[in-house]
């Protein structure tokens, strides 16, 4: 069994800059692909991003345009998304999750595809 321990959720201003972060736990962190997903207000919830157990080709969302930065460490057992730009659209609960296959890019984007998922984090984009 995975826990995901989420972190970094808070208010910010559009324009400004967040860091989330997810610390797994129960599996060596190396085994497990991670991603990034969101459910905005009165919405589905949608893929942000995802990276490979070696940390190489993370992917995003297209609608992101850069502003957003998926990264692990697996020394330090964290995965931090640093979220730049942030606009009010940008307003969701955050969910970490993890899975333990070995997933090809366009599988990454998809929710069902991870078996542990973390509490979720709010980010509010507001003035």
């Amino acid at each position: 069994q995975v826990q995901l321990l989420e972190s970094g959720g808070e208010l910010v201003q559009p324009g400004g800059s967040l860091r989330l972060s997810c610390a797994p736990s129960g599996r060596p962190f190396s085994a497990l692909t991670m991603a990034w997903f969101r459910q905005p207000p009165g919405k589905d919830r949608e893929f942000v991003a995802a990276i490979k157990r070696t940390g190489g080709y993370p992917s995003y969302a297209n609608a992101l345009n850069g502003r957003f930065t998926n990264s692990r460490v697996n020394a330090e057992n964290t995965l931090d998304l640093q979220m730049n730009s942030l606009k009010p659209e940008d307003t969701a609960v955050y969910y970490c999750a993890a899975t333990t296959k070995g997933l090809i890019t366009s599988s990454r984007a998809r929710d069902q595809e991870y078996e542990y998922w973390g509490q979720g984090n709010q980010v509010t984009v507001s003035s």
